[in-house]
């Protein structure tokens, strides 16, 4: 057997990780002491039901957030690994701990709907989007979504967005109709700005294309973007056709432009558009850019 060694910094690593799942914990555990609860807004998921737990029993909301939990972070183990288990673990426990400590946090908006729903949930989006981008999670209901889209056909999303309908149903029996609402509206921004939390503002796109005229097309995203890009024989699966498929990242401001590369080289074309999260091992730089740098490397 073949063992693999780990690198040096990955001891540093982990603790850099799970120092950022521990703020992400507390400034979400401040968005909500701060700006929701004491307006009557509640969180999604699991946070959200431990809410109601905590105004209906009186018990502290930490205590809530811990009990509910465990089953989601056992299903973690078994289904996602024993790293994220434990990140999730000390992010659960760090979100309990800190809104118990911070119970009687001055409240810094109050009133203001629509203020109540758009600084709270970007709070909490922050706070949940940095748990996430480091490996951990903050409230179980999302493993929950991730088990049942195994076994169900439907999405993942789609599953979340169900099981949140149910979580603010209950929310609505403790903070009436409006606060349900605001809640829900509260839940979809968080849910935004932990997309941008993962993705990043000036995230990338890989654009996939199937055309018959991948020289061309190579070739006018060269010129037109200052992009590279590679391409390689793929075999249709009914067909068994060959096509060209050509793979290239760009900046989302470009996005705009290869649209329109794409429509002048080969209406025709098969497109595939992903969101790229990150990238590693090399430089987005423009196709001019690069060979420049790879002259002057040949020249040393």
């Amino acid at each position: 057997m073949i063992k693999v060694k780990k690198p040096e910094h990955y001891g540093l690593r982990s603790i850099i990780q799970a120092l950022f799942v521990v703020v992400g914990s507390v400034i979400t555990a401040y968005g909500l002491e701060s700006v929701l609860i004491p307006n009557q807004v509640s969180d999604g998921g699991v946070t959200g039901l431990s809410i109601v737990g905590s105004q209906l029993f009186g018990l502290p909301l930490g205590f809530w957030i811990a009990v509910l939990n465990i089953p989601f972070v056992i299903l973690g183990y078994y289904q996602i690994g024993r790293r994220f288990a434990a990140l999730s673990v000390l992010g659960i426990m760090s979100l309990g701990i800190s809104t118990s400590l911070m119970d009687h946090v001055p409240t810094i908006i109050e009133g203001d709907a629509l203020l109540v729903t758009v600084v709270g949930g970007i709070i909490i989006g922050v706070g949940i989007g940095m748990a996430l981008r480091n490996g951990g999670a903050l409230d179980g209901i999302d493993m929950l979504a991730v088990l049942l889209s195994r076994k169900l056909p439907f999405a993942t999303s789609d599953l979340i967005l169900f099981l949140n309908v149910f979580v603010f149903i209950i929310v609505s029996t403790v903070f009436g109709l409006t606060g349900a609402i605001m809640s829900a509206i509260a839940y979809f921004i968080a849910s935004k700005v932990i997309h941008i939390m993962e993705v990043g503002l000036s995230g990338s796109k890989a654009y996939k294309i199937m055309t018959d005229e991948p020289e061309g097309m190579v070739e006018e995203i060269r010129i037109r973007l200052g992009r590279t890009a590679t391409y390689r024989v793929v075999q249709g699966g009914f067909t068994n056709e060959n096509f060209m498929e050509i793979t290239c990242i760009i900046h989302r401001l470009e996005d705009s432009k290869m649209k329109e590369i794409i429509r002048d080289v080969d209406r025709n074309a098969f497109v595939a558009v992903y969101d790229v999260a990150e990238i590693k091992k090399g430089n987005l730089k423009r196709g001019s850019e690069a060979a420049k740098k790879k002259k002057e490397r040949q020249l040393l």
